[in-house]
Parts: C-alpha cells; sequence; structure tokens
C-alpha cells in the first residue's frame, strides 16, 4: 500500500477533468514503477482528505472509494487525544485481489 500525501490543484488552474486525469497517470506510473524500485506489485494506494475544507471530488471523480474517517490523532499523539482535524480515508485498488495480497482473510477477502 503507498499514501498519496498531497494533492492540490489550485483555483486558477482552469482545466476540465484534470484532477481525475492526474490521478489516473498517478496510479498508472505508480502500478509500472513500483516493482521495479521496490520488487514487488503495488495493491492498493491510499488518501487522506481533510473532512470541512475539502470534500474529495477529485478522488470521487477518478473512481477512489470512501471507506471511512480518522480519528483526529496523529501518529506521534500519545495520549488518544483527538488534536487534528478529521479526515475522510480514501482508497484505490490497483490489483484486483488486493485484500488477499494485504493478507485480508475472510468473506471479504474475495
Amino acid at each position: 500500500m503507498a499514501n498519496h500525501s498531497r494533492f492540490l490543484i489550485l483555483p486558477w488552474i482552469q482545466a476540465q477533468c484534470l484532477a481525475s486525469h492526474m490521478l489516473g497517470e498517478l496510479a498508472r506510473r505508480l502500478a509500472q514503477d513500483w516493482p521495479t524500485r521496490h520488487g514487488v506489485e503495488l495493491a492498493l494506494l491510499e488518501s487522506f482528505v481533510e473532512m470541512g475544507r475539502f470534500e474529495g471530488i477529485a478522488y470521487r471523480a477518478a473512481n477512489w472509494q470512501r471507506v471511512g474517517q480518522t480519528t483526529g490523532r496523529t501518529r506521534q499523539e500519545k495520549h488518544h487525544w483527538a488534536k487534528k482535524p478529521r479526515k475522510a480515508i480514501w482508497l484505490y485498488p490497483l490489483q484486483k485481489h488486493f485484500r488477499v495480497q494485504l493478507g485480508v482473510r475472510g468473506e471479504g477477502a474475495r
């Protein structure tokens, strides 16, 4: 799994379908380049979109799936307090059987 951490098209950029085109190209290039660089196929992409500020329209247009939201905690937060804004979690599978590749068991692994 790879994390797509930043994606922003500035408001003065006017081009139809630019966001979904760029996300599609990103997915194709990563799926192609990842095995060469790391020796394994990449199964899934993930990204986080800050709720309240953004809606994730570009991800939706590029066929990413919103699967949930964060609690507002960061990796470094030690006291289980939500200190950051919640973010929507978006996923894009690159392989048909990505669940199996990630070690998911049970009914969801089909």
